[in-house]
């Protein structure tokens, strides 16, 4: 009788095992990446110059473990073709490895990873403010899209051995296409490449137009996959958040802003060189506060409901000059708004010219950000 029931015992023992091990694989069709608050490590493996000891000293392990004890749970890391391959597509062996130096730091202090293809050689998107000569190619050139595959299949040959809960993909960073179904037709055709590569690896995919948040209700998504994270940047308005920032048209006016309400009082905008006052002039009659953030947020969060995924703020911040005052009102209303709706976020960025860290002093160029930062809602909360 013993005997009978160790026999029954072992069977049934096998049975749950078998049954265990079929059921696995359903159960982790949804990952568990999961992310609430971050910043990007830009200016380092993107839109930079930097080369050899200098690229290498950059950025170590201990901004990883810094961020950690701070509190974000993950970052954004943007790379660029340029820093990766050179014209003939072969491969460029330093960056990769700072790459990997930087997943592996990542993985070490419980930093989640979004690795974000940012500028590619068929597609920059300023490429319209870079003259004629710069023209994208990449929504209108099979070669063009082939190349980017090609490029995703080498950076998952070479990351496919991180873990699905730790490291993400995002195929591109602000497309700017020309009509949004040209947008819609390339992310088919690289999420059907990268599923066959990494079926349940997360992939990170923002609207057409620079990620705009009122482009969100054109995206389209892959249907029945649940690994995806829909993306969009904010930065409006940009009067306040690029006060002063020379790249850009807005950032050439110099006179005072406000926030909340109206932004530039009529008397500013009188005193204004006429050659700015078309810029402006929105700013003189809409106002701007937390219900306006709200408001504009809204398409995007209705087209995450409809998907059933996680939304995500990849950009937003303020540059350095901009008062400081006006920065943090800013930075505290766009920081209730995420809470309220669960939108995980990255600031642009950490240590750059919208940063909160100074590399070279290695000390917080502003704290009182930081602090900001770091009161909202923890992952899990």
């Amino acid at each position: 009788m013993k005997k009978y029931f160790s026999m029954v015992v072992a069977l049934l023992s096998a049975t749950f095992f078998l049954s265990a091990c079929k059921s696995s694989p359903v159960e982790k069709d949804v990952n568990d990446f999961r992310i609430k608050r971050g910043t990007n490590i830009s200016h380092w493996l993107s839109q930079s110059e930097e080369r050899g000891e200098a690229r290498q000293q950059h950025i170590q392990e201990d901004d990883f473990e810094r961020l950690e004890q701070l509190g974000f749970d993950f970052v954004r890391i943007p790379i660029d073709e340029v820093q990766f391959w050179d014209e003939d597509g072969n491969k460029l062996p330093e960056a990769w490895q700072l790459l990997t130096n930087a997943l592996d730091w990542s993985v070490k202090h419980h930093l989640r990873a979004i690795v974000d293809l940012h500028i590619i050689r068929s597609h920059y998107f300023n490429a319209v403010n870079e003259g004629a000569g710069n023209a994208n190619t990449l929504f209108t050139s099979e070669e063009a899209q082939q190349g980017l595959i090609n490029m995703w299949y080498q950076l998952s040959d070479a990351l496919k051995g991180y873990s699905n809960d730790s490291v993400a993909y995002e195929f591109m960073n602000e497309p700017v296409a020309d009509e949004h179904e040209q947008w819609n037709l390339l992310i088919a055709k690289v999420h059907k490449a990268l599923r066959e590569r990494e079926p349940q690896r997360t992939l990170v995919i923002g609207s057409n137009r620079w990620q705009g948040y009122e482009t969100m209700k054109y995206l389209k998504v892959p249907e029945g996959d649940k690994n995806i994270v829909l993306s969009f940047h904010y930065y409006n308005p940009m009067i306040l958040t690029h006060h002063g920032a020379w790249w850009t048209p807005i950032g050439k006016y110099t006179g005072k802003v406000s926030y909340p309400g109206i932004l530039v009082s009529q008397e500013d905008y009188e005193a204004a060189p006429d050659s700015l006052k078309a810029e402006l002039e929105p700013y003189t009659r809409q106002e701007w506060n937390i219900d306006r953030i709200r408001a504009d947020f809204k398409d995007a969060i209705d087209v995450a409901k409809k998907y059933g995924l996680q939304l995500f703020c990849g950009e937003w911040g303020v540059y350095e000059p901009v008062d400081r005052e006006l920065a943090y009102k800013w930075t505290k209303d766009m920081l209730t708004v995420f809470d309220e709706f669960d939108i995980a976020w990255t600031t642009w960025c950490y240590d750059a010219d919208f940063g909160f860290w100074d590399q070279q002093k290695h000390e917080y160029k502003d704290k009182g950000l930081v602090d900001i930062l770091t009161s909202g809602k923890k992952l899990g909360n």
